[in-house]
């Protein structure tokens, strides 16, 4: 736990705007300990999980739940989410909540959130952490494509996708964004988080190699024994092909581009791209040496009227019904 600390001490981290509440719940030495000992149990030393795992790599995957993870979501997501609406007193339906990280974060702000996920074991240290932290969680175990039928007489001001619409089968997100758009008032929002860009020339996601969410299913399927990630390449040979493990090979997730906003919700002119996380930091962005801004306006030049959120590596998008 110690060196955890001390890792998370040395990194450098965004600061969240003066203006933006910052009831950030500071956690004892005992909360920490309960923390990861939920970690532990129910997510880290599940499976093969810890045995693919050096001391050090499983030390950087304890400290990235307990400090670098929510210092992210409170500096950068919670502010910018913020910026499009104050948060606080807001229905939030946060789907793909994982282990609670953004839940919190967007929970200190005073807003009420819904999470759901798939993971019956990350929702377990989902519960704990919102517990310790002094909130009632509600958290689900559901699948994003049933969100219509468990929530329809539910209103929400924010339907967020944290970092889950790559883990869902094309017919999966279509019929969940469909759903989603569906049951928004207008004038509330819908958010993607950390999605894969399609259209970007390099998979830093799942396969780390240049052009592979370009590839069809089949094919990425194949060709995932080239990639440099071992854990990824050994887990899959075309000779193994079939449905089910087609499936498990989609859940590691798959680049989403604006293709799928537009069937399940409106043409693109149509829709309201109202903010994205990448021009909220521009100039962040632009200090970091970022190498990508000619890519962006090229995608820009090949589509007239793209939102510029659409053109970046990460689907960081707020939409506006």
């Amino acid at each position: 736990m110690k060196d955890s600390i001390k890792r998370f001490a040395k990194k450098t981290f965004f600061s969240a705007p003066k203006s933006m509440s910052q009831n950030h719940i500071q956690f004892s030495q005992d909360q920490l300990n309960e923390l990861r000992g939920s970690i532990e149990r129910n997510y880290l030393d599940r499976g093969n999980t810890k045995s693919t795992l050096g001391k050090v790599e499983y030390e950087d995957a304890i400290s990235g739940q307990l400090f670098e993870r929510l210092d992210y979501n409170r500096n950068r997501v919670a502010p910018w989410l913020n910026s499009v609406k104050n948060l606080k007193g807001l229905n939030i339906l946060e789907i793909g909540c994982g282990t609670g990280i953004s839940t919190l974060a967007l929970s200190e702000q005073g807003a009420n959130v819904v999470g759901i996920d798939v993971d019956e074991g990350a929702l377990a240290v989902g519960r704990d952490r919102l517990r310790v932290a002094g909130f009632e969680p509600e958290m689900h175990l559901m699948n994003a494509d049933a969100i219509e039928t468990n929530f329809k007489d539910r209103k929400f001001d924010f339907i967020i996708y944290y970092a889950v619409l790559e883990h869902m089968t094309v017919n999966e997100r279509l019929v969940s964004l469909k759903a989603a758009w569906d049951m928004l008032p207008k004038g509330s929002f819908l958010s993607v988080i950390e999605t894969p860009n399609r259209l970007w020339y390099y998979d830093s996601h799942t396969a780390a190699m240049p052009f592979y969410d370009w590839l069809p299913d089949d094919l990425a399927y194949a060709y995932s024994k080239f990639s440099p990630r071992k854990v990824f390449n050994d887990s899959y040979s075309y000779e193994s092909l079939d449905e089910a493990n087609m499936n498990k090979f989609l859940r590691w997730g798959r680049g989403v581009s604006y293709h799928e906003f537009e069937v399940a919700i409106a043409p693109l002119n149509k829709l309201n791209v109202v903010s994205n996380l990448m021009n909220y930091e521009k100039t962040t962005f632009l200090k970091s040496g970022f190498k990508g801004l000619k890519y962006i306006k090229f995608l820009k030049s090949l589509k007239n009227g793209i939102p510029s959120g659409f053109c970046h590596p990460y689907l960081d998008i707020v939409l506006q019904k």
